[in-house]
């Protein structure tokens, strides 16, 4: 009941992916057009694997079912988060995601899609696509069926270390060259408002899903992305994120040691360093990478030199 889960990475291929994952974390990466490692999540389209300890061999969904103390998250039908990173080596295309309502409504699924993006790496020049220029609904669908792209979207550069919330509603794409974290709504539901008329590898168009991306955006686009906050806690640099209606993302940059854990399940993502955890009598490794759920009621104490991500769910 002690045991830090230790999760195997699940690796998704994309038309636009690369080999950042690889390069960057060591990753065993199927190809190079890896573009996203999902990295704890509970999902129907991958759960991860447990790799050590009492519960070796179960996925999060199984352990969702058959082990809830682990999680404290009472009548809840899913995991609620999702962590993954990303690797862009291109475009990816313009979308949005519906919120819960929508969501429930035109596609069954009790979860829409809010997430946030925690930028790991990103070239010279290199954007992201956040919101739209359009005051008004009627503006955006005019814009949209005629084509003025350009126009219509709103363009931010980003460098390492920014941070960007995306509440659904919200149009976006993330730009090439550009590899990052994202902590999200477990949903995979995603509405495709443009990808460049660009063919796939078997030369389709892949579908759009205008109709659902119009009804859905927030018009007129507002930016959310809040301040951080920045404490000390131990001997880490604690900073807040975000504190938002689904979840809640906090950096740690440690140098030294410090307790991690309470009653709430910790979802941690090491992003630099090897640090060293101890959780009841056992120690743990923790290498650039690797992703662990701490389970709800497990402290663990943390030692090294290390910057991680950890997500908790609202």
């Amino acid at each position: 009941m002690n045991d830090i889960l230790l999760l195997d990475p699940i690796f998704k291929e994309k038309v636009w992916g690369g080999a950042a994952l690889k390069e960057q974390f060591g990753y065993d990466i199927p190809s190079e057009k890896t573009g996203e490692s999902w990295g704890i999540s509970g999902h129907k389209h991958g759960s991860n694997v447990v790799s050590n300890g009492m519960h070796k061999g179960k996925t999060i969904r199984e352990l969702w079912e058959q082990a809830p103390a682990l999680f404290n998250r009472k009548n809840e039908s899913e995991f609620p988060l999702l962590v993954k990173m990303i690797d862009a080596r291109d475009d990816l295309s313009v979308q949005v995601h519906p919120d819960d309502a929508y969501a429930t409504e035109h596609e069954g699924y009790a979860f829409g899609k809010t997430e946030c993006w925690y930028i790991l790496a990103a070239e010279p020049g290199a954007e992201l696509i956040l919101g739209h220029h359009a005051t008004t609904r009627e503006e955006l669908a005019t814009m949209v069926e005629a084509g003025e792209w350009d126009k219509l979207l709103r363009r931010i550069p980003v460098q390492a270390g920014d941070f960007v919330y995306v509440p659904s509603g919200t149009v976006h794409a993330i730009g090439k060259g550009i590899v990052l974290l994202e902590v999200q709504q477990s949903s995979d539901i995603t509405y495709r408002f443009y990808d460049y008329d660009r063919p796939d590898d078997d030369g389709n168009m892949r579908e759009l899903h205008v109709e659902d991306s119009i009804a859905c955006t927030m018009v007129p686009h507002e930016d959310l992305t809040p301040e951080r906050q920045t404490t000390t806690d131990g001997d880490a640099t604690v900073t807040t994120l975000i504190e938002a209606e689904y979840f809640t993302v906090t950096r740690y940059e440690l140098d030294g040691e410090m307790m991690l854990g309470d009653s709430d399940m910790h979802l941690l993502t090491v992003l630099d360093g090897n640090p060293t955890a101890y959780a009841a009598e056992v120690t743990y490794k923790l290498p650039a990478g690797r992703n662990a759920i701490l389970p709800a009621g497990v402290q663990v104490k943390l030692e090294g030199k290390a910057t991680f991500i950890v997500a908790r769910a609202k």
